[in-house]
């Protein structure tokens, strides 16, 4: 694997490489995972079986190139301490594959074509056809790529100093990378599309991020941060506390309503985070994973009203799998999981009117909440480990069978 993100630095994408790693080691798999090191961590370590290698790079040494939030990101480019490193690792590990998850690609793809190994890119995001990773223009979905536009939106995300340079070392970058890649793998539908993978003529298969089948047993009922919750019955809202996750567009939403339950907000907050809140609305702050869990169970609607065309949202099948209701935005790759109807409802992104009247549904239909919430659990079994997993292994042999030849 190589991700610039592992353990213990844990979002979405990265909870998805090393649940996907620890599941390869329990079927019978070596994994290593190569990664920027962060500061204070060790070079090496094994987690569960997994060797996890962490690589010093150039790039994260100018702390000014960085925000506050401690993360060194890889480059849109090779980072040559990293490459160095990298290649160490593949001495040393001598993979079949080599799976990669984000722009640590890049570090790999100098040494690619003298590698006896496969090369796989999940795309979490939109970062082979976007240089912000958003696909996201002045606040709304992209219409699609163009030079100018592109330019000026990477200025405008990362500073006009680096967004220009940044756009187009992606550019060049993403054009060897697919020259490149035995296989992309999307998360979504969408996440292919906006990609630019849909009828290029480039390897890809949609294949889906997933849960533990032994998710259940991982739950920590005794953390003491869930005394912070209030009584169960609450609404919950998990995810970066950003416009672009909808938290202002719910909070509107929500001030209006009339006697309903607390409103509990657990993420990360970010720079356009709301400072006011509505009575009864509680902000958590980020939680480890087996915590929110606890509080998806305990709650009794799932909101992600997200206003950004999400790759996937593995919060949603997060709460699907503890048999919530879903009240979601019909953007991204939102509607490949929930069924509007049958697991949730789905919602125009940014409608106030809309929200307010699913919302208002569910709390006033117990019983509908509660069919909805076993639909919901049924439907993210497709989403277990024992579902995914196999898949991903078969595009792994049959790579592997190529190069054989």
């Amino acid at each position: 694997m190589v991700a610039q993100f592992a353990t213990p630095i844990i979002g979405g994408e990265e909870q998805h490489i090393i649940n996907l790693s620890h599941e390869l080691v329990r079927r019978g798999h070596q994994v290593a995972i190569a990664t920027i090191k962060h500061s204070n961590q060790a070079n090496f370590e094994i987690d569960s079986g997994v060797r996890i290698h962490r690589l010093q790079g150039t790039i994260q040494r100018f702390d000014q190139l960085y925000n506050g939030d401690g993360r060194r990101h890889a480059p849109p480019f090779p980072d040559p301490e990293i490459t160095l490193g990298i290649r160490r690792v593949l001495e040393l590990e001598r993979p079949e594959i080599v799976h990669a998850h984000n722009w640590l690609v890049y570090s790999y793809l100098p040494l690619a074509s003298k590698s006896k190994a496969g090369l796989v890119v999940t795309l979490h995001d939109y970062s082979l056809s976007c240089a912000t990773k958003r696909f996201m223009y002045h606040g709304m979905p992209c219409s699609g790529p163009g030079v100018r536009k592109c330019i000026e939106c990477a200025g405008g995300h990362y500073g006009a100093a680096k967004g220009g340079a940044i756009y187009l070392s992606n550019r060049m970058m993403g054009n060897l990378e697919r020259k490149s890649v035995d296989m992309f793998l999307a998360v979504s539908q969408v996440t292919a599309e906006n990609n630019g993978l849909v009828d290029s003529g480039l390897p890809y298969q949609v294949v889906p991020n997933f849960l533990p089948d032994d998710l259940g047993s991982q739950q920590d009922d005794q953390n003491p941060l869930l005394e912070q919750l209030p009584d169960d019955g609450y609404l919950l809202f998990v995810g970066d506390l950003s416009g672009e996750k909808g938290v202002k567009i719910l909070l509107q939403v929500y001030a209006e309503l009339e006697d309903a339950p607390p409103l509990v907000l657990i993420g990360r907050r970010t720079s356009d985070t709301p400072k006011e809140l509505p009575p009864n609305v509680m902000m958590l702050g980020s939680w480890p994973h087996n915590a929110v869990m606890q509080a998806w169970k305990r709650s009794s609607i799932a909101l992600v009203p997200s206003v950004w065309t999400e790759p996937f949202g593995m919060v949603v099948i997060e709460a699907m799998s503890a048999g919530r209701p879903l009240i979601a935005s019909r953007i991204g790759g939102i509607p490949d999981i929930v069924t509007h109807g049958e697991s949730g409802l789905l919602v125009t992104p940014g409608d106030a009117y809309s929200l307010m009247q699913a919302i208002n549904l569910l709390l006033t239909n117990p019983a509908l909440r509660q069919q909805m919430g076993k639909n919901a659990e049924q439907r993210s079994t497709e989403f277990r480990a024992s579902a995914v997993i196999p898949r991903i292994e078969q595009i792994y042999h049959s790579i592997i069978d190529q190069r054989s030849f």
